[in-house]
């Protein structure tokens, strides 16, 4: 159940990285919502994870995770630019997540 909880809170690390851009500085009302909200559950499963995983694969875990799913949303959106090195690089974070699942 950690594992799954760290995953979602990993992917409400995009959220709010990204609502916090779209926030212009906390100027505006619903991003900054967004982000509040986001950060809330994300740390909340990222505090309830560590409960019973290690701090650091927790940590390495959650920030991969929010990460790699913050660029593909900009590449996505076309706020980042799209290129094959970054795309091999993007996977290469999949990998080492997977890996500390596996050696877990």
């Amino acid at each position: 159940m950690a594992w799954i909880v760290l995953v979602v809170s990993g992917m409400f690390e995009a959220v709010w990285a990204v609502a916090l851009s779209a926030s212009d500085g906390f100027t505006r009302l619903v991003p900054s919502l967004v982000f509040a909200g986001a950060l809330v559950v994300s740390m909340g499963g990222l505090a309830y994870a560590m409960k019973t995983l290690p701090v650091g694969t927790s940590y390495a875990v959650w920030v991969g995770i929010g990460a790699t799913l913050a660029v593909a949303y900009g590449m996505a959106t076309g706020a980042e630019t799209v290129s094959v090195l970054k795309v091999v690089l993007l996977l290469g974070i999949v990998g080492c997540v997977v890996g500390l699942k596996l050696v877990h």
